[in-house]
């Protein structure tokens, strides 16, 4: 039955004084008040019981006041008045809460069924947001969450999500290029430092120069202290820019083996930050972990640091590390151990003259790494056709014992041998193009399974400048394909987000019962579009993260419609990591050595579950948006 004109307009004069009503459409309005019903709650009355599990709507205040009960966090009551929306102005996005809500005096509130919030969630820009801000708030509750569930293990750790500039101490100390020795050592003697930047003319770092290097470079081989600066110094030092979090500061520092970073503003010299920085930071200690791996004599030494690498993730996991920070540090560490790995086994192996590039693939060149993964590998190199079944076959027995070192140190071998020491993923680089060429032309089912492992690739090792040329020949002929970017795309369309009608979740049947997988139902589905978008615009970025970001700048998405995918995307890799490491408490589940990435929705806590209830909604707006994109 349609309100009478008189109380429309009324009921939306009242929402247009309050947010995100103000912003939206009439018409828009017209529906809201149209389908809204003003309910009645008697002072001290339940509006809302946790412990239901009927469908709740959205409830705007229109008279008196509500109080938030949590039984979780006693003493943290929050008050909401006129115009306020709840459960946890979701916008009527979810049915499950984190806590009930008690009327303080006689109250009415509108209530707006979840149905309609979605139709609203379509037409109107600015309820979306509103929607779609709330899916950050739920993000950030349930990461401090997880921190308070652990803070008796991080109680004595710092952050590592603050800022990087929050370490810089002190102006830096740096000089020109064409500086003499002599007056940049009297520089760094007279300012008390150890590391001296060199800047060029507009400020921006070009080099670094520190007493490590005077010894080396300077003292040893007798260099006269007239000689510029410039011609000792470390050229193209790591740098960061301010803004950068101290995480990902410290990805960077393991990744490349820096001793310091350049902090840069804007491009332009702000300071610099050593080891001893960042990793006064940890307990922990990264740095304990990096040198450990860097002093490890043998695969014994290495299989130690291994171990030590899951124990930091703990730690990390613990501190309230954000899934993408915590995840590039597991590959960055992961990275390094292999490094050393190579620095161990290759002098048992004639390697000299030949120009390779040993390749990560999958989550590993994506940089999306968890505690539970296995080997996903190739080797890349160049040799003229008359040379090249003598590189390949030393590269092989390079590549084989690299394999099986790997998994010694925990890394599984791969269970479809997608590995360096297997002779078809061992290949020049013409042969390369001939392969990414072929499933490029021909897209049957092998090429759709091989996009998901081989399109991820990043160069680890060796000349990194083959993976380069590579991956920007891909980035020219992927674009053309468009029947395999059809068929790749109906493909990422085939998982479907384990959401239900009558209840919140579907669960698996079967030895998994009760379960939903959180990869392949979950997190795979974002990888997948994010991995069809990059191959369609070009995109060089092989994490998902940075693809669909980007992906969303091509297709003139909103920024909020892209954080809100990224943010889904996160939350599910974060909730892989907790299952991963037994930090889900005692929230059920599959045995983490049975089904790593299994979960029992229901087990989890009530803000669990509703951020992954939204995530998966995020999961299948993408799917759409791929569908509008590519696969038709």
């Amino acid at each position: 039955m349609t309100a009478p004109p008189l109380i429309l307009g009324a009921t939306i004069r009242f929402l247009r004084a309050h947010e995100p009503f103000a912003r939206m459409a009439r018409s828009d309005l017209e529906f809201l008040a149209g389908r809204a019903r003003l309910a009645y709650f008697a002072a001290g009355s339940v509006v809302v019981d946790a412990a239901s599990g009927a469908e709740c709507p959205l409830h705007v205040i229109q008279r008196g006041h509500v109080r938030t009960v949590d039984p979780a966090a006693p003493g943290s009551s929050t008050v909401l008045g006129p115009g306020e929306c709840f459960p946890l102005a979701s916008g009527g996005h979810d049915d499950r809460r984190e806590g009930s809500y008690l009327a303080t005096e006689d109250v009415f509130c509108y209530q707006v069924a979840p149905a309609d919030c979605a139709k609203l969630r379509e037409s109107s820009a600015a309820f979306a947001e509103f929607y779609a801000q709330s899916l950050r708030t739920l993000h950030s509750q349930s990461h401090g969450q997880v921190g308070r569930h652990f803070s008796q293990r991080a109680v004595d750790q710092q952050t590592l999500l603050q800022p990087v500039r929050a370490l810089v101490r002190r102006a830096p100390v740096s000089c020109a290029a064409d500086t003499p020795l002599r007056a940049a050592l009297e520089r760094m003697s007279a300012e008390r430092v150890r590391t001296i930047a060199v800047v060029d003319a507009e400020q921006r770092p070009i080099g670094i120069f520190t007493l490590t290097d005077l010894l080396e470079r300077v003292v040893l081989p007798g260099i006269d202290l007239a000689t510029p600066v410039a011609e000792v110094m470390t050229r193209g030092p790591g740098a960061v820019d301010e803004e950068a979090t101290a995480q990902e500061a410290l990805a960077a520092m393991a990744a490349n083996r820096y001793h310091q970073l350049v902090i840069t503003r804007a491009g332009r010299l702000h300071g610099v930050v050593s080891e001893r920085d960042l990793f006064a930071l940890q307990r922990v200690s990264m740095r304990n972990v990096i040198e450990t791996i860097r002093g490890a004599r043998d695969v014994a030494g290495l299989k130690r640091a291994a171990g030590d690498i899951t124990t930091l993730a703990d730690n990390l996991l613990a501190q309230g590390a954000a899934a993408e920070a915590l995840t590039h540090t597991i590959a960055a560490l992961n990275d390094v151990l292999t490094l050393r790995l190579f620095d161990l086994l290759a002098p048992a192996h004639d390697l000299a003259g030949v120009e390779w590039c040993w390749l990560s693939l999958g989550s590993e060149g994506r940089r999306e790494q968890t505690t539970a993964t296995d080997q996903d590998n190739a080797l890349l190199f160049a040799a003229a056709a008359p040379e090249r079944e003598a590189r390949r076959a030393a590269l092989l027995k390079f590549g084989h014992a690299v394999n099986e070192a790997l998994a010694t140190l925990g890394f599984p071998l791969c269970p479809g041998n997608i590995m360096a020491g297997n002779p078809a993923h061992c290949l020049s680089v013409d042969e390369w193009r001939g392969r990414f060429g072929s499933w490029l032309r021909e897209p049957a089912p092998e090429a759709l399974l091989a996009a998901n492992i081989f399109f991820d690739f990043r160069a680890l090792a060796g000349h990194a400048a083959l993976a380069e040329g590579l991956r920007r020949w891909l980035a020219e002929v992927a674009p053309e394909s468009r029947l395999f970017l059809r068929l790749l795309a109906a493909n990422a369309l085939q998982a479907e987000p384990p959401l239900g009608v009558v209840r919140t979740f579907v669960t698996d049947d079967g030895i998994y019962h009760g379960t939903i997988d959180l990869k392949s139902d979950g997190a795979r589905i974002f990888v997948d579009a994010a991995r069809a978008l990059a191959l369609a615009f070009g995109i060089a970025e092989t994490g998902t993260a940075a693809r669909l970001r980007l992906a969303g700048r091509r297709l003139a998405l909103e920024e909020r419609a892209t954080s809100a995918f990224v943010d889904a995307f996160h939350f599910l890799q974060l909730l892989r990591l907790r299952a991963q490491r037994g930090q889900l408490g005692g929230e059920g589940g599959a045995p983490q050595h049975a089904a790593p990435n299994r979960i029992d929705p229901y087990a989890l806590n009530e803000l669990d579950q509703r951020m992954l209830k939204e995530a998966l909604r995020q999961a299948r707006a993408l799917q759409k948006l791929l569908e509008q994109t590519l696969a038709r």
